[in-house]
């Protein structure tokens, strides 16, 4: 491994993520992002670049001389719905989005290690590159594995990483078995019949019905998650008619974040959901819809690949930290892991970072070359010849 060559790399990333800040895109709208990654990486000369993967995805791949595994290194596209308050010369031009998750610098890293792969031909296997779109709203990761041309990669693994605020920068946080919890969105609908407001007996007001679903929902997991199972109901929004005091109500909707450490207890909590809301709803001779949005399946590490990223964090001399419990926050690399071995993996930004989807906040610059250096080393042990 050339750790000269990767810290001229890094240099040429740092300017390349400044760039990516400059010009943010939220999900599905990614499209200057994906023409700005390819430009780059065309220079590279790699074997295949693949556009339009899953939306504005894009793969590009790298062949080795020799059969070997297909490995796959991710990073994301799109930014947030969130204003850009830093006070550099790259700050957002595009108002009200911004990247405030760091996907701009995961990119610059994953796009650094195709500028390492062009003077480092894989010797065997290939290795992927792999900018997926629509992160963000847990919509990316499922159109991609769809994508037939995808499914022709077959990847033996996957790798990607998060930098993550509130931890000592360079640091390296794992954990075997699931690192990411599974989340969905929940949109429950009452519809009754609207009235005069002097007369609600003329109506079906889902007002009531409203007010205990949302009781009901906060203490869903208590009752139907048993042995201790971590599961949280976050009530986000709910709305009941109009502004308008001469009418009584006739339509109402609650909206509920849902998380849990596992898929199985999601699946519990969804159909318990439902359950609830037509059992307090039929009564009151209300109808109800159901709408599901922004699904994450929990991200689970594969033990051989997170051993073989604590081997590397070894070599590169970064220190360790072994997490006790899954973050409780969803990360769109589920369906990857679920598909192949697989492993999501943090990277300290520092204790005292902005925290992510916040306004004032920007991806470290120096944990570039680190995370480069440590997916350059991945890669060394498994498409290059020892």
């Amino acid at each position: 491994m050339n750790r000269s060559l990767i810290g001229h790399i890094a240099q040429k990333a740092t300017a390349l993520r400044r760039e990516l800040h400059k010009y943010p895109e939220v999900a599905n709208s990614e499209a200057k992002t994906a023409r700005m990654i390819a430009q780059v990486l065309e220079e590279t000369g790699p074997d295949t670049l693949l556009t339009g993967i899953g939306g504005h995805g894009l793969a590009v791949i790298y062949n080795g001389r020799e059969d070997g595994p297909v490995v796959m290194f991710r990073a994301e596209l799109d930014a947030l719905p969130i204003a850009d308050e830093i006070g550099t010369g790259y700050k957002s031009v595009n108002e009200g989005a911004g990247h405030k998750c760091g996907h701009d610098g995961h990119m610059a890293v994953v796009a650094g290690l195709g500028m390492y792969f062009k003077e480092h031909r894989p010797e065997k296997g290939k290795a992927v590159l792999l900018f997926q779109p629509a992160e963000e709203t847990g919509e990316g990761s499922k159109r991609v594995i769809a994508d037939a041309r995808f499914q022709e990669l077959k990847p033996d693994y996957a790798f990607a990483f998060h930098n993550i605020p509130g931890y000592e920068k360079h640091t390296v946080i794992i954990r075997d078995g699931v690192f990411a919890a599974a989340s969905r969105g929940f949109i429950a609908k009452l519809k009754g019949k609207t009235s005069h407001a002097a007369h609600p007996d003329q109506g079906i007001n889902p007002a009531l019905t409203m007010a205990r679903l949302i009781t009901k929902l906060a203490s869903l997991p208590a009752e139907v998650v048993t042995d201790g199972e971590y599961a949280l109901v976050t009530l986000i929004h709910a709305r009941l008619g109009e502004r308008a005091f001469g009418t009584s109500a006739g339509y109402a909707e609650v909206m509920a974040t849902f998380r849990s450490y596992s898929d199985r207890v999601m699946d519990i909590l969804v159909y318990e959901a439902e359950r609830y809301v037509d059992t307090l709803a039929e009564p009151n001779g209300l109808k109800t819809a159901f709408e599901w949005t922004e699904e994450f399946l929990a991200t689970e590490n594969d033990r051989t690949a997170a051993g073989l990223v604590r081997d590397c964090a070894g070599v590169n001399g970064l220190r360790i930290i072994e997490k006790n419990d899954p973050f409780p926050w969803s990360e769109d690399f589920g369906r990857f892991s679920d598909l192949t071995k697989g492993v999501l993996f943090g990277i300290g930004a520092g204790n005292d970072h902005s925290e992510l989807h916040s306004p004032g906040y920007d991806f470290p610059d120096d944990i570039t070359e680190t995370a480069l250096n440590l997916f350059a080393a991945i890669a060394s042990r498994l498409v290059y010849n020892k």
